[in-house]
């Protein structure tokens, strides 16, 4: 194997040991791109130093810095408008149906980047204010990258940010100019929280969700990591919520454990599998066999 082989092998398996993506063949590619501000910040010039810098005892902190410069942090406000449009329509109004008696709705936002999918669905919310009034809404974005966790709960994003997916109008309404950009304001913030946590950990609090969104993120895991996330997310989703998916993403032939919604080629909801089942029937005849 020829050393620039080995190198990015050495690279590959840091990613996956830490993230569980894995660095394909066809995203080989960005490598070096990605990571050429560190190259430049610790005086290198290239993916096989760096490999032998990574080889050496202690480096832990390096090997932070390369995963997060690999992490795909690509994401803007309202990215996909057909998918908030059926959020803001159908999914948001069957679930305040369903939830009517607690008034209280709780969504996950699992690869949540530096925020923009969280505050758009707060926002969402804030243009409905009469239908969600008195109403406890909490949106809770996680992202196993610090640097992306830490932006998003400092809620200030550039000029260019605010124009990717913001109208005019929603920049005036729910931000306000501060140092270093825009600055989302406290009615928005309020119903967001932000931590870092790795997709493939238990969910966060509360751990049962009415809405789950994990959108472009498992396009990067190899299939039984893939299974492992859907396990994950099953566990955190309420028994009669929702699980969005990107466009390119499906539960079909991926896992047991969800099924199509319905309501278009993005929702699953949870499926009762024969394990599930198994273990009710279970259940029912453990007193009778205990009496026995």
């Amino acid at each position: 194997m020829a050393i620039d082989d080995a190198s990015h092998r050495i690279i590959a398996d840091l990613l996956a040991s830490r993230t569980g993506q894995q660095l394909t063949e066809n995203r080989r590619w960005r490598v070096s791109t990605a990571l050429s501000g560190l190259f430049r910040e610790i005086g290198i010039e290239n993916v096989d130093q760096l490999a032998c810098m990574l080889e050496r005892p202690g480096e832990y902190r390096l090997a932070t810095r390369v995963v997060e410069a690999l992490l795909n942090n690509e994401t803007y406000f309202f990215r996909d408008h057909v998918y908030f449009n059926t959020l803001a329509n159908t999914v948001l109004p069957e679930l305040a149906e369903k939830r009517a008696s607690s008034r209280k709705l709780t969504i996950w936002s699992a690869g949540c980047s530096t925020g923009q999918e969280v505050l758009s669905l707060a926002m969402l919310f804030a243009e409905q204010a009469g239908r969600w009034q008195d109403w406890t809404i909490e949106i809770v974005g996680t992202d196993i990258s610090g640097k992306a966790i830490e932006q998003a709960q400092s809620g200030v994003y550039s000029q260019f940010e605010i124009q990717r997916g913001i109208s005019v109008a929603q920049m005036l309404n729910f931000f306000s100019e501060a140092q270093g950009g825009w600055k989302v304001c406290d009615k928005i913030k309020a119903m967001t929280r932000f931590e870092r946590q790795n997709i493939l950990d238990f969910p966060p609090k509360p751990g049962r969700f009415d809405l789950v969104l994990c959108r472009n993120v498992l396009l990067y895991f190899a299939p039984e990591t893939r299974r492992s996330a859907f396990d994950k997310l099953a566990s955190g989703l309420a028994s009669d919520g929702l699980l969005m998916l990107g466009a390119g993403e499906t539960v079909v032939g991926q896992t047991d454990r969800f099924e199509p919604s319905g309501h278009g080629s993005a929702l699953y909801c949870p499926k009762i599998g024969q394990a599930t089942a198994r273990k009710s029937i279970e259940s029912i005849l453990r007193p009778a066999a205990a009496t026995g």
